[in-house]
């Protein structure tokens, strides 16, 4: 007798916002003086990339009760999302984020209202248990009660079979307890976490630069069980059976155009070949090829990713 599989290939659990991005290329938001109104979110991005490259999947969140939540529901459904799971908070407005549009890491400002009252009646076992993977990222982890939301879910998802996944995008300004991050994170990854940690994101998280093999093992001790460290232009490290396996998958030369949304694009692509049952370097060199893709065009991902493409 075959399982049937799960109706949601991904199960994406945080912030959608309105990103504020500067229109014109600046050193940081002291210089930006015209904006552009997207979609935003780390979460929900990963829920409309995962959709383009054909995947079903649906977002649980929370926006305000105004026009700009009617406006992000929108997007979101438009790319093919499910938004059911997705409230309005009657007295929080919707979150948005002002972000610079940078050649680095950009420089942003966060106004966080609605995106943090995650609810666990949002989060249903039922749910889960129609769930392949159940993401979710540092920024949502930030606040409560998203945060004591989140975690007590992706138990309840592990024990319903679902792989949980994190996006470790930490940022001091976000979530300026950093000892209570790494024991939130800690707890989180306990559940046998697929996580994905960019140089830039650990620096921040450890508060100092750290090796590549600190990095790893403490991830893994955390319980993590696949780990993708990304490097920027040197490309990622993946490391899996309790870190006794471990592949450096070396980066490219690309042009780059924007930034944003690039660590999305790659971890999407990532998740899409785990679930085609790739192997953990193959799913490194496919989150590669989509993030090349972000990077080298001006705003989102083509509304159809083949992807076949992937695997190239």
């Amino acid at each position: 007798m075959t399982i049937p599989p799960r109706p949601y290939a991904l199960l994406s659990v945080g912030e959608l916002l309105a990103d504020f991005i500067g229109h014109h290329v600046t050193n940081s938001l002291l210089d930006a003086q015209d904006f552009r109104r997207y979609q935003g979110g780390s979460p929900a991005n990963m829920a409309t990339n995962m959709a383009r490259l054909g995947n079903k999947a649906a977002l649980v969140s929370c926006v305000g009760n105004d026009n700009i939540g009617k406006y992000l529901i929108r997007q979101v459904e438009e790319s093919g999302v499910d938004t059911q799971f997705i409230t309005s908070d009657p007295l929080e407005p919707t979150s948005i984020v002002l972000v610079s549009r940078t050649a680095g890491t950009p420089d942003f400002v966060a106004y966080r209202h609605a995106d943090c009252q995650l609810t666990p009646d949002q989060l249903p076992d039922s749910l889960l248990a129609q769930a392949q993977l159940f993401h979710t990222t540092c920024f949502a982890l930030s606040r409560q009660p998203a945060q004591n939301t989140i975690v007590d879910a992706a138990k309840r998802a592990k024990a319903a079979g679902c792989q949980v996944t994190i996006d470790t995008n930490y940022a001091p300004s976000i979530w300026p307890d950093r000892q209570q991050a790494w024991r939130v994170l800690t707890d989180y990854c306990s559940a046998g976490a697929l996580v994905k940690i960019s140089e830039d994101d650990a620096e921040r998280l450890y508060g100092e630069v750290q090796t590549p093999e600190r990095i790893l093992s403490d991830f893994h001790q955390m319980g993590a069980s696949v780990i993708c460290l990304t490097l920027g232009p040197n490309g990622s490290i993946v490391s899996y059976q309790e870190g006794e396996k471990q592949t450096h998958v070396p980066g490219k030369k690309i042009d780059v155009v924007d930034v944003t949304g690039a660590g999305d694009a790659y971890w999407a692509g990532f998740l899409t070949a785990y679930l085609d049952g790739h192997a953990p370097e193959s799913c490194a060199q496919a989150g590669a090829a989509l993030a090349k893709m972000k990077l080298t065009r001006q705003g989102p991902l083509p509304d159809k990713v083949d992807r076949k493409l992937l695997y190239h």
